[in-house]
């Protein structure tokens, strides 16, 4: 990193705008930065470091420490830092504005502007500098990045800021190895560590899940094997011998199980030969029960059917009638039949001679049908009658429709004529409406163009009077404000002017006993200057000079508000000039008075053209109508006298055909009905007439049928006929019985039952007792030989996965081992990495080593050969090792701790380990090269043969092209160093000059 440029304005004790070119001062390689105290020195230091990452070190930072804004900047400036440096190979340059309230461009007070940032990136190729970013977040971020360090750890190496300047060399190792890892991009033996151990997490949780997943498959066969298996109390996942344990123990149950399961075997055959003889002995016992009551149930049926012979016998002859009747049972339903159409058809001829006339009471079936075909014949004539009377109804109606048009017509034709009679004198009285209305438009155009500028010089006249009294009040108040400012300043300057006097004894007391002065650098102050009663310190100074700050602002702010009142004040004056109000406001009211009327007689305009125009259109529409209506009245005429000549022809032949009926229709539906009553009569008697003959054959018969069969009359052989279901009811219980009779017989006759029968009651109780009890037996002997198979199936299948799961563990657990052992070497925790060093540290440390070797070059330089850097790798009580630094001195031979070096000693051995950690940096390949270093303070405490060895050491560093600036205001360092960068402070704000350089 090389800084080249840095612009700072209104920043820290800066008023205006001061430029620092670090390339001029960088050509000595070795400049000062001086100036008197409080004048500035470490302000230039902190806009660098604001540039880079957007705040100052430490307590200066913006909120409880130091303001970022200059007290001494006018209140229009903004405070900007910009630096132009280069890193990494690119050149940029970095813009930041912090936040700040300015006075608001319109009114008083002040508006709060966000903080802006810009960063650009010098295009060598086009020779011009073209935009990055203006994101805050992105631009810190691009700058950490490039530069590898926080803004902590830059003021530590590169800035070396006054208090701080031991701060590495004392540093813990945690803290050492933190700055050091980010310089030398270490990080990555850190990931190493963590993806060891992590790996190692998960490597120890899958042996743990497996040997889990084992020990339950353990578990499951204990509580399968019972007794037979037994395992350790404590095993638990992830010990040592787990799987051989379950093994073994698994081995002995299985071995166990197939004992118990021969056993099992040998009692079930037993048990189920047991129960095969007490099946048999079951079933010989209900054969000869069964037997038994079989007989017994036999003799019983037999006694019950002699009961009932004399019925079986009466059913027999009942059943033999039946069957003779059933010769004469077609013969009865043909006469049944042949009745009951007789029936039907006299009644049909009954209700259809209800329905004739008198004269046609005697007549026979073949007299109404000569009567229902003259009607018929009659009926047809009057087809030709029926269209006339239609057609005689359809000239009625056309006859009425003209009379309606005509009378349409003549109230058309009055409405029009009398319409018409008024047309001009309406026509002539709209025109007079909108010539009156377009005067009235033309006269409001012409007062609206008065109108406007007469209420403009009516209202400037009003601003005109109110302005005339603010200007006096104004004037009053910015007078009384410019003498209030005259008074806060002279104040300010007092009160300033006693804190300059008394300075030396503010300094003073902050001096403590074995501390450096800020001023000299001397440790012993045996003189120190003493506060008198009336100090002023610097809150009393900053107090007088806000209140100074506040009274300017508000005369300036009643300057400008005077000065705006006037303003308004003359350009009201110009465009009202110099008539009253009143006359003015007069003259107002009376052109809107008038352009209000005008605009009301205006606004009939439109509404007269619209009704002109549909009044013409009307005129336009009855003027058509009345002629269209006269034509229609003239065509009528002939129409009228041919409908009048044919209905008079169609009247005549109509009163000839409808006779005695009302109308054509009327006669006809008389005769259509009368002929259809005649055809149905004598269709209904025909009928009956033939039912009748049927009725008679069907008796003779019958009677002949019944004589044949046995039968006395027709009557008994219908008494004897049964239907179907007394039929098979009566044949169901002659076959039951017959059934029932042979059954007996052969039970009777059967030889095993008619022995049963002489043997004692068979006992089939006990003999079912015995079977249950045998039955149970065998069950529970299948019952324990099923189960021992079962424990023995179960037994094996966990054991083959026991055995499966160890086989595929095995690889897992030596993974883990090694990673372990890896995990725990790398972390430090391991027995064989004697110095308990992680291996970030361990790489740390070897960079360590070449720090504290660059280091030593300068320091012996430094301490003319006394002290000698070294690193060493010792734990330092209970911690860790690695990153330890020591001093060894060469006059004693002993090596000691850094912290017992004098405050000299410490400054020269701190600032040669941060020039030798800034060249194994730059060394390094993928390290930050730094360039550009800042020393502040500390020199105070050399005495003049150190001082010139440093300053020897410092001024080497131009052979590496590196630079150093040292920020002191020791008076013989300006004597020694010729490139200078000087701190200049005044009333207005301090300023920079740059001294021996081209």
């Amino acid at each position: 990193m090389r800084l080249h440029r840095l612009d700072v304005t209104a920043f820290g004790p800066f008023g205006g705008s001061q430029t620092v070119d670090f390339d001029a001062l960088s050509l000595a390689g070795l400049f000062l930065l001086h100036g008197p105290t409080g004048a500035g020195k470490t302000s230039v230091l902190d806009a660098v470091c604001y540039a880079l990452y957007g705040s100052v070190p430490g307590a200066r930072q913006s909120g409880q420490g130091m303001t970022l804004r200059s007290d001494h900047a006018a209140a229009g400036t903004r405070t900007e830092v910009r630096l132009e440096l280069t890193v990494a190979g690119r050149r940029l340059e970095v813009t930041r504005q912090p936040p700040w309230e300015r006075p608001k461009k319109r009114g008083s007070g002040t508006t709060l502007d966000k903080a802006q940032t810009w960063l650009r990136e010098y295009d060598v190729q086009a020779g011009s500098w073209k935009d990055l970013s203006r994101s805050h977040q992105e631009i810190g971020e691009e700058i950490t990045q490039l530069l590898g360090m926080s803004r902590e750890q830059f003021c530590q190496v590169v800035l070396l800021p006054q208090g701080d300047f031991a701060r590495f060399l004392r540093a813990d190792a945690e803290a050492r190895g933190k700055l050091l890892g980010r310089l030398f991009d270490t990080h990555r033996f850190a990931e190493v560590e963590k993806r060891l151990a992590e790996r190692r997490r998960a490597a120890e949780a899958q042996v743990r899940d497996g040997d889990a997943a084992l020990l339950a498959d353990a578990h499951r066969m204990q509580q399968a094997a019972g007794n037979a298996m037994q395992l350790p109390p404590d095993l638990a996942p992830g010990e040592p011998g787990l799987a051989e344990a379950i093994l073994g123990a698994a081995a002995i149950a299985r071995s166990t199980a197939r004992e118990q399961l021969t056993g099992a075997h040998c009692r079930l055959l037993a048990a189920e030969s047991a129960q095969a003889a007490a099946d048999r002995a079951l079933a010989d016992v209900r054969e000869v029960a069964r037997l038994q009551r079989r007989f017994a149930e036999a003799t019983e049926r037999a006694a019950l059917l002699e009961e009932r012979a004399d019925g079986y016998r009466q059913a027999q002859v009942r059943m033999e009638r039946s069957r003779k009747a059933e010769a004469v049972a077609p013969a009865l339903e043909l006469r049944d039949a042949a009745e009951a159409e007789h029936r039907r058809a006299a009644a049909a001829e009954a209700r259809a001679r209800v329905l004739l006339p008198e004269t046609f009471a005697g007549a026979g079936a073949a007299g109404l049908a000569v009567a229902a075909r003259r009607a018929a014949e009659e009926l047809g004539g009057l087809e030709s009658a029926r269209r006339g009377e239609q057609r005689l109804a359809e000239l009625v109606d056309e006859r009425d429709e003209l009379d309606r048009q005509e009378r349409a017509d003549e109230g058309l034709l009055q409405d029009a004529e009398d319409w018409l009679a008024g047309w001009e004198d309406s026509r002539a009285a709209l025109q007079a409406r909108i010539d009156t209305a377009q005067d009235a438009a033309t006269r409001a155009e012409q007062l609206a163009v008065q109108r406007e500028p007469a209420q403009q010089r009516l209202g400037a006249a009003r601003m005109r009077d109110q302005l005339a009294g603010d200007t006096d009040a104004a004037a009053e108040q910015a007078r009384l404000a410019q003498e209030q400012v005259l008074d806060a300043k002279a104040h300010w300057l007092d009160v300033k002017e006693q804190r300059l006097n008394g300075i030396a004894a503010e300094l003073a007391a902050q001096l403590q006993d074995g501390e450096p002065c800020a001023v000299c650098g001397a440790t012993d102050h045996p003189a120190p200057a003493r506060k008198d009663a009336g100090h002023v310190d610097r809150d009393a100074e900053e107090r007088a000079l806000t209140a100074y700050q506040q009274a300017e602002e508000r005369h300036s702010e009643k300057e400008r508000h005077l000065g705006v009142v006037r303003e308004a004040l003359a350009a009201a004056t110009a465009e009202a000039g110099d008539s009253p109000t009143g006359q003015l406001a007069a003259h107002c009211e009376e052109l809107e008075r008038l352009w209000a009327q005008a605009r009301r007689d205006a606004s009939a305009l439109h509404p007269a053209h619209e009704e002109l125009r549909r009044a013409e259109a009307e005129y336009e529409q009855r003027t058509a109508d009345r002629q269209r209506a006269a034509v229609r009245v003239a065509s009528r005429v002939g129409h009228r006298e041919r409908l009048d000549r044919e209905r008079a022809t169609l009247e005549g032949e109509l009163a000839q055909a409808r006779g005695a009926a009302a109308s054509v229709a009327a006669r006809a539906a008389q005769l259509e009905r009368q002929a259809e009553l005649l055809t149905d009569a004598a269709d209904t008697a025909r009928v009956a007439e033939d039912v009748a003959q049927r009725l008679k054959d069907a008796d003779a018969r019958l009677a002949d049928a019944a004589f044949r069969a046995g039968f006395d009359t027709p009557h008994a052989a219908a008494a004897a006929l049964l239907d179907d279901a007394a039929h098979r009811d009566l044949q169901r219980r002659l076959d039951a019985w017959q059934s029932e009779e042979s059954a007996v017989r052969a039970v009777l006759a059967e030889a095993d039952t008619a022995a049963a029968a002489q043997q004692p009651p068979a006992e089939v109780g006990s003999a079912e007792r015995a079977a249950s009890a045998a039955v149970q037996r065998a069950r529970d002997a299948a019952s324990a030989r099923d189960a021992a198979g079962r424990r023995c199936t179960e037994l094996d299948r966990l054991s083959t996965r026991a055995t499966a799961a160890v086989r595929q563990l095995a690889p897992l657990r030596q993974e883990y081992d090694r990673v372990a052992r890896l995990a725990t070497l790398t972390a430090g925790t391991s027995s064989d990495n004697e110095r308990k060093m992680r291996l970030e540290s361990y790489v740390l440390a070897a960079r360590l080593e070449q720090v504290a070797a660059a280091a030593t070059v300068r320091l012996q330089r430094m301490s003319s050969g006394r002290y000698t850097l070294v690193h060493s790798d010792d734990r330092a009580g209970r911690g860790r090792s690695g990153l330890g630094l020591h001093v060894v001195d060469a006059w004693t031979g002993r090596e000691r701790d850094t912290a017992t070096l004098s405050g000299g000693e410490t400054f020269f051995a701190s600032l040669a380990l941060a020039l030798g950690l800034a060249d194994v940096v730059t060394d390094e390949a993928g390290g930050v090269r730094l360039d550009t270093l800042f020393i502040d303070e500390g020199f105070g405490s050399l005495d003049d043969q150190t001082l010139d060895e440093v300053l020897d050491v410092l001024d080497s560093l131009r052979e590496r092209d590196r630079s150093v600036g040292i920020v002191s205001h020791v008076p013989d360092l300006r004597r020694r160093i010729h490139a200078q960068l000087e701190v200049v402070k005044g009333r207005t704000g301090s300023v920079l000059r740059q001294r021996g350089v081209g």
